[in-house]
């Protein structure tokens, strides 16, 4: 009984044993994941990758495709803005320069740096490409504007083609301008350098700027096509008559009425004006040759 009893306490002990051994063991078995656990938490720790830096600089073609205008206003373009505006007026410039001897190129250059490529208040409000003032013979629309000084009266037209146009017989018909007329068709530095000279602008730099314009752009290609309608005409254009009047389109008024106010045939006065056809508007300036 005695060795019964012995037996079954040994049996005990040793299951006893064996049950602690395999709790240790599945302790030690399970230590492996927590580690693992511990290595992903670790994970979004890593720092991201850096930003490249070229993304931050500022976009190097655009400030090249920029140009910035200072003439009555100062505007911001792009070369795409005044390259569009050349194609508009390159025609409008060509013709006048054939008709009133003002090399295209001076024309198209003075246009872009005065209104700012089409986009200025001057000539979005008043249509005026090339600030002119409005002066005491100016008799059409006018707006103020600051310029020099505050609240200055500039011209206003009907159209851009208009503000072309006035600007030729601005230069033809003013005196202190008459000297332009002497110098080479092509000579686009003679004829920037003579207008601040006769006084069109008070900036030293205006040559400078309009310059710049002129050969950036390859203005000076317009003025070659332009060389044997100039020379056809250019008895007629140095040899303006002593009487000249600008006459401004009032309410009422029609190229017939003004050709027989004046004495003056129809074809005469489009002529002279540059006109294609017998329209008109009020405020439009219109140069009397007799």
């Amino acid at each position: 009984m005695i060795r019964k009893s012995v037996f079954l306490l040994l049996v005990l002990f040793f299951v006893s044993c064996n049950t602690n051994k395999s709790v240790i063991q599945t302790t030690r078995k399970g230590s492996k994941p927590y580690a693992s656990v511990v290595k992903t938490v670790r994970k979004p720790v890593v720092k991201e990758p850096v930003e490249n830096k070229s993304t931050a600089k500022p976009d190097q073609n655009y400030n090249q495709n920029t140009v910035i205008l200072e003439a009555t206003t100062r505007v911001k373009v792009t070369n795409e803005m005044i390259l569009a505006y050349i194609e508009t007026y390159k025609e409008v410039a060509q013709s006048n320069m054939g008709k009133y001897g003002i090399p295209a190129s001076i024309i198209l250059g003075q246009a872009i740096l005065e209104s700012g490529a089409g986009t200025g208040p001057l000539s979005v409000q008043a249509n005026n490409h090339f600030g002119i003032k409005c002066h005491k013979d100016w008799l059409g629309q006018t707006i103020k504007y600051d310029d020099d000084s505050i609240d200055e009266c500039f011209r206003k037209y009907y159209n851009a083609p208009d503000s072309f146009r006035d600007h030729a017989l601005f230069l033809r018909s003013g005196v202190r301008y008459s000297k332009l007329f002497n110098l080479n068709k092509t000579d686009y530095k003679a004829w920037a350098k003579g207008l601040k000279d006769a006084g069109y602008a008070t900036d030293p730099q205006y040559p400078t700027k309009l310059i710049g314009l002129i050969e950036k752009f390859q203005l000076y290609k317009y003025d070659i096509g332009n060389l044997g309608k100039i020379q056809e005409t250019e008895t007629e254009i140095t040899k303006i008559p002593t009487e000249t009047e600008r006459y401004v389109v009032v309410k009422g008024d029609t190229l017939y009425s003004i050709s027989k106010k004046y004495n003056i045939p129809i074809e005469d006065l489009k002529k002279q004006n540059n006109l294609f056809d017998n329209a008109i508007s009020i405020g439009q300036p219109i140069l009397i040759i007799k």
